[in-house]
């Protein structure tokens, strides 16, 4: 895949389904998704302005009686699905730090998160203690997402870091079961790697990343900070088709807490494994890539546990910088 593609996907995935309901403390909900990094992680493209736009559908259900707490209700048997959408766009700029390529980028979500509950054990911000099926989706923008990055080349490999932060100020109701938004302040660090031979078509890709969790002023539950890994390797089968496997790590290493948390600890941990398949083409002259991610949770702890799916669609707006063409060097007499 041309190096200048795979990025497009890489940073749809790092600034856009970064900023997903899914997988992390209050709700279930976090910054962090498993199989966000995927092919082509460490990699930073030319200078220039790119496009991606990730469409994100979940599926998940927490039962056996286990509680939850979404928007400052207590609830149990839970089901949650959702379909978002993320448009991203990113600036690579033509500033360098120690060599590096740096960059910044804004991910806009919006969508419909559907939840619905066997029962609603407690609710005071919304005057009840106790009720049967309780259920609500609506149309809502998620919290801003903005990342800076700064990325590095080394023959076959290709390395970066970074760091994403959500910013509280989408449309956040309060009291109600489906929000996008967090409505609290969220950072995540990390770093990428990835090796990519493009003579044999094979990406080798990785990244580990720290998420912090700020309080929710609506609920006033704190949510802990968290510790994810995301892994990938993907083979070209074609030099336009590509195809892979992809598995994530989240472990929750602190508490959940604040004087509104009426459910404890409830550290978190998920693992999820899938499947990913990349097809590269051109529309009027400019270069299009797609990419489809599908992961199965497979280890939930304090979680609801489901199926992710990841669309993603990304493009350079104008012409990217290429890269500089080696040059003949002929010796003398």
């Amino acid at each position: 895949m041309p190096r200048h593609l795979a990025s497009v996907l890489a940073f749809g995935a790092v600034l856009g389904l970064m900023a997903s309901v899914a997988h992390a403390t209050e709700g279930g909900a976090g910054l962090f998704i498993p199989g966000g990094h995927g092919p082509g992680a460490g990699i930073v493209p030319p200078p220039g302005f790119y496009f991606a736009n990730d469409f994100f559908a979940y599926s998940g259900e927490i039962s056996g009686g286990r509680r939850i707490q979404i928007g400052g209700a207590v609830l149990a048997d839970v089901k949650t699905e959702v379909r978002a959408d993320f448009l991203t766009a990113t600036w690579v700029t033509p500033l360098e730090i120690l060599g590096g390529r740096t960059a910044i980028g804004l991910s806009l979500p919006f969508g419909v998160p559907r939840v619905s509950a066997g029962a609603l054990i407690e609710a005071p911000r919304l005057g009840r203690t106790f009720a049967f099926s309780q259920r609500d989706d609506s149309f809502v923008l998620g919290d801003p997402v903005m990342a800076g990055l700064v990325g590095w080349d080394a023959g076959k490999f290709h390395w970066q870091i970074g760091t994403t932060v959500s910013i509280p100020a989408g449309g956040y109701q309060e009291g109600e079961l489906s929000n996008l938004a967090f409505n609290r302040w969220i950072g995540d660090v990390y770093a990428a790697l990835t090796w990519l031979d493009p003579e044999l078509g094979l990406d080798l890709s990785g990244a580990v990343g720290f998420e912090f969790n700020g309080e929710n002023p609506d609920t006033n539950y704190r949510s802990g900070n968290a510790f994810h890994v995301d892994v990938s390797i993907s083979k070209n089968l074609t030099k336009a088709f590509s195809v892979g496997l992809l598995a994530g790590y989240y472990d929750q290493v602190s508490n959940d807490s604040g004087a509104g948390n009426r459910i404890g600890p409830f550290k978190g941990r998920v693992t999820a494994v899938g499947a990913t398949a990349g097809y590269d083409f051109m529309v009027a002259g400019t270069p299009v890539s797609a990419r489809i991610k599908v992961l199965r949770e497979v280890d939930v702890e304090n979680r609801p546990q489901g199926t992710i799916g990841l669309f993603t669609v990304g493009f350079p707006l104008g012409a990217p910088a290429a890269p500089a063409s080696p040059q003949t060097v002929t010796a003398k007499d």
